[in-house]
């Protein structure tokens, strides 16, 4: 039997994976009213390329929220105005949190666990909003997250990186925990491992 909370469902995966469009699908499928969070700022010309593409596929009906760091108040805003909200993504946002943490510098002074602590704190809040959403009826709300893989790499040479890596590592832990889905794409196929791993054993 799946544990977790049944609203929310957790997509992650490499760069590229499929991961978004997916996710997309899922919100597209359920047939119901959907609200979006874009997590991305337009910080430079790519990014600004990216947006667009991505706005361009997803559906004119949608409502898109920016927010590219209060996750929680984004999903109790967008769970009010629709019942299926896709946070896309978890990735982007790390960053931005990372980079808004302007008294933790210098990173080479400040232990990692601080950050951690600091980061899972706000991840702690979006999953308590999670659990408050409505869990059954016509009414029922779910929550869809994205999120990456970035931990199958070399390690990153720079502490930044490093630290970024190690915190996404404990985040999808813990999103994956509360989850009743977790699907990871690979080349744009979707294995759904939470069922994978409470069906394993010796």
């Amino acid at each position: 039997m799946l544990q977790g909370n049944s609203q929310l469902i957790l997509v992650i995966g490499g760069a590229r994976s499929g991961k978004s469009t997916f996710a997309e699908q899922l919100a597209i499928k359920s047939g119901r009213s959907v609200a979006y969070i874009a997590t991305a700022t337009a910080s430079d010309d790519d990014m600004r390329d990216r947006i667009a593409r991505h706005q361009s596929v997803r559906p004119s009906s949608w409502l898109t929220i920016e927010e590219p760091l209060h996750l929680a108040e984004a999903v109790q805003r967008a769970t009010s105005l629709a019942d299926v909200v896709l946070l896309d993504c978890i990735t982007v946002w790390l960053s931005n949190w990372l980079l808004a943490q302007e008294e933790l510098r210098p990173l080479s002074s400040t232990p990692s666990s601080l950050y951690s602590e600091r980061a899972m704190q706000e991840i702690e809040a979006l999953l308590q909003t999670a659990a408050t959403l409505d869990a059954s009826g016509p009414t029922c709300k779910k929550l869809v997250v994205v999120t990456n893989e970035v931990g199958l790499g070399i390690v990153p040479a720079y502490a930044l990186g490093r630290v970024y890596r190690d915190i996404l590592g404990l985040v999808n832990k813990r999103l994956a925990r509360d989850a009743s889905r977790v699907y990871l794409m690979i080349a744009g196929l979707a294995v759904d491992i939470k069922r994978l791993h409470e069906d394993a054993s010796l």
